[in-house]
């Protein structure tokens, strides 16, 4: 299906896929060729191929914080059990391991969060929003 813009709309599985794998790639959700990030934490205002706005509005990326504090907490405490169950460290050595982690993990993660909530959202919502310029 063509949308206004005149860029192939992703639906379906097949849809899911595309928008999951721009994610990874941190492209933008509805073209997937341009992309999301000019430094390691600042973003594009919008799509340089296609005028997608990324930020709809103001707290838009508070999704993406929940994303990058749930993927953090589980790799936290499957890591903790892991180690613990296998490796038999001390807690105190844990206590350092896990702290780092919780520290480096999230701003490593901070921009794949972003580009899956746009993602996420782009499926759910794939008609220009409020902020869209197209």
């Amino acid at each position: 299906y063509i949308d206004g813009t005149g860029v192939a709309m992703r639906t379906g599985i097949r849809g899911f896929r595309k928008s999951l794998w721009s994610a990874v790639r941190l492209r933008c959700p509805r073209c997937g060729v341009a992309p999301l990030f000019r430094g390691f934490f600042s973003m594009y205002p919008e799509c340089l191929s296609c005028n997608l706005r990324f930020e709809r509005e103001q707290g838009y990326f508070v999704g993406a914080i929940y994303i990058n504090y749930a993927a953090t907490a589980i790799i936290t405490i499957a890591g903790y059990v892991w180690l613990d169950y296998f490796v038999n460290l001390s807690l105190a050595r844990q206590l350092i391991v896990w702290i780092a982690f919780g520290v480096c993990f999230p701003l490593f993660f901070f921009r794949y969060a972003r580009s899956l909530w746009l993602s996420i959202d782009h499926m759910v919502d794939p008609q220009n929003g409020p902020g869209d310029r197209t």
